[in-house]
């Protein structure tokens, strides 16, 4: 009989997809002079205040400058979920680029 103790080691590491990492989609643009931006607001307290200072900034430093803010209708509901996918798909593509706030 074997008295000795009897390990059994695991590893760490979890199996994962193998899924190739994917760059940006679209190119970043080199300006943001006469740019329409989307402030992304997903309704915590710091967030709507904080976008609202990032938009004034840029407005001192680019020309022509736009903003559309999009305003999530839960803190805790992804704006890409199947009931909002439609809504956020249609203010993406009307903005050149978008800027946003999680703010806790």
């Amino acid at each position: 009989m074997n008295n000795e103790p009897n390990y059994e080691v695991l590893s760490p590491w979890a199996d994962a997809d193998p899924v190739l990492r994917q760059g940006l989609i679209n190119p970043r643009i080199n300006s943001l002079n006469g740019k329409k931006i989307g402030l992304f607001h997903n309704i915590k307290r710091a967030g709507g205040p904080i976008l609202k200072v990032v938009e004034r900034r840029l407005q001192e430093r680019f020309n022509g400058i736009s903003f559309d803010w999009y305003e999530a209708q839960s803190m805790s509901v992804s704006a890409q979920e199947p009931q909002n996918i439609e809504k956020s798909k249609a203010w993406i593509s009307g903005v050149d680029a978008v800027i946003l706030a999680v703010a806790d």
